[in-house]
């Protein structure tokens, strides 16, 4: 079946390649919301064109960036059309992004109080801080950006002892034991043969395709892979044909005709064939599904590139991404890639698969022969963060973590389904897209959790599709009951109020459900018409399977 559809897609068993259900909703946009999005955006538009009437004649301050005068007969260096929707669109809302934080990105975050008096074109910091923001934006799935406790303690040894940087690249004076001893914890952690860390993660990709395929081979690839697989990708000067998302009829499609026609105009066969696929799409929320790839990928003799960003750490039942959530075998997949910058707490990246690949890498990688090495600390918080999750630290913290992690993934999406937002996703991913639609509604949402002490991210075209605007929240272990399902002593009417209130009579929504369901009350964005099943339905129907 489509990924796409008019209720949630759930997929059971299919031919002995899943072992549990493997379920995904995509709820169909109601027609009347589609509809009023197209005006909404059609208005501004309009609006938008009158602004720059009056700005070209003067009678509106310019704020953008423009050509002297004296340069008026040079090739203009700023296009002005391809700078409309910055200018007329993403400026009215641009106060809900690049908000300054002065404190950890944990469970809990404080902002920096900032206004602006020219419609966001500028911003001034008014001196006071909003302490206590619930996070619900940072990829911070394992709970392990903190200051405190075993990690950050070995970090801070790590920097007194190396440094903070180490100013030099990995092939001339940058290679510290730390490097060596994490690559090898990696491999291990991964269950391949060798593993290689990047000091960042967006060039882990970027820089590695281009080292992996070139001239005469065909890079498969998903249409909604992230911008660092798309770059990679088209830097390696490659053939690049997309299929459909998670559509494995039309992957199918593809690599059939690639083996029949081969090359245009010559069909001489493809050097090689890669196919490029994520382990959770972080703007879907959807799980790759693996099985059925790399049955594909054996079947037509292709090799399978997977970006497991944000799935490493956040899925399975040891934390080791998307291979271990199905039961997999990792030497499956011929290159396994992965950030160091959600569930470790850290920062960069890493390729692991097979001892020749690794090698071959560290010799033919742009980021790995002129970046700088990966600083001391950042490397040390990644082994602690690994072994805990690994349970080598002598402690439960790690299955703890990740367990916590799941239950509040399941409850978290439970909740808002129950009060008729479209969810997208899978049921097991904590990244949890709730869409909004509307472009006005973009701000207003974002605005209006800052104001009950929620930080969220909200999302809009051209990042998703035009009329697919929403909300993303990503679940994290350091989230508490307290924050997400306990009772609370605030009134009904409120989610935010002063810390020197007396306690009122509990309520029976928990903290940040209750906010969002009254913001969505107040911005009319429970568009969805399906039946959802309570947890105490779901527990029934498990007891019976």
């Amino acid at each position: 079946p489509s990924s796409y559809g008019s209720g949630p897609v759930i997929r059971r068993l299919n031919g002995g390649m899943y072992k549990k259900p493997f379920v995904e909703y995509f709820e169909e946009t109601p027609l009347l919301v589609a509809v009023l999005t197209y005006m909404g955006y059609g208005i501004l538009t309009i609006f938008g064109y009158l602004r720059d009437f009056l700005r070209d004649w003067k009678i509106e301050k310019c704020h953008v960036a423009r050509e002297r005068e004296e340069q008026k007969d040079f090739v203009p260096l700023y296009q002005d059309f391809e700078n409309f929707y910055t200018r007329n669109l993403y400026m009215r809302i641009r106060d809900n992004w690049n908000r300054p934080i002065c404190s950890v990105p944990g469970a809990k975050m404080d902002l920096v109080e900032r206004v602006t008096h020219d419609y966001n074109w500028t911003f001034e910091h008014t001196g006071k801080v909003i302490k206590d923001v619930i996070n619900m934006g940072s990829y911070n799935y394992l709970g392990f950006a903190e200051n405190t406790g075993a990690c950050a303690a070995a970090a801070a040894e790590a920097t007194q002892r190396y440094g903070a940087g180490v100013n030099s690249t990995r092939r001339e004076m940058g290679n510290l034991d730390k490097h060596e001893e994490l690559e090898v914890l990696v491999a291990r952690f991964l269950g391949v043969e060798a593993s290689m860390a990047f000091g960042m993660g967006f060039a882990t990709n970027s820089m590695n395709i281009p080292a992996l395929t070139g001239k005469g081979c065909l890079i498969l690839s998903d249409e909604l892979n992230h911008a660092s697989l798309v770059l990679g990708a088209r830097l390696s000067g490659s053939a690049i044909r997309v299929f459909k998302h998670n559509n494995m009829q039309s992957l199918e499609k593809l690599l059939r005709d690639a083996i029949v026609h081969g090359q245009p105009r010559t069909h001489r066969p493809w050097k090689k064939i890669l196919i490029l696929v994520e382990g959770i799409y972080s703007m879907e929320g959807s799980i790759v599904r693996l099985p059925e790839v790399i049955a594909l990928k054996k079947k037509y003799k292709a090799y399978l590139y997977l970006d497991e960003a944000h799935s490493i750490g956040a899925l399975g039942p040891g934390g080791k991404g998307v291979v271990d959530y199905f039961g997999l075998d990792p030497r499956d997949v011929d290159i396994m890639m992965g950030t160091f910058t959600k569930s470790f707490g850290a920062a960069g990246g890493y390729i692991g698969g097979k001892k020749e690949l690794v090698d071959y890498l560290r010799t033919h990688s742009h980021s790995a022969v002129y970046a700088t090495s990966m600083s001391p600390p950042v490397a040390q918080q990644i082994i602690a963060s690994m072994k805990c999750i690994m349970g080598e630290d002598g402690t439960n913290l790690g299955r703890e973590r990740l367990q916590q992690l799941s239950e509040n993934t399941t409850y978290f999406r439970r909740r808002l389904h129950e009060m008729g937002f479209i969810i997208y996703g899978n049921e097991d991913s904590p990244v949890v897209p709730m869409m909004l639609y509307m472009p006005a509604k973009i701000g207003a949402f974002g605005r209006e959790m800052l104001k009950r002490n929620i930080g969220t991210v909200v999302v809009g075209f051209p990042a998703t599709p035009i009329i697919e605007s929403r909300a993303r929240f990503c679940i994290s272990a350091a989230h508490t009951r307290e924050m997400l399902d306990t009772v609370s002593p605030l009134p009904p009417a409120s989610c935010h109020v002063p810390r020197l209130l007396e306690p009122q009579e509990p309520r029976l929504y928990p903290l940040t459900s209750e906010c969002i369901h009254e913001v969505g009350d107040l911005l009319q964005l429970k568009y969805s018409r399906q039946k959802t099943p309570s947890l105490e339905e779901d527990a029934y129907l498990e007891s019976q399977d």
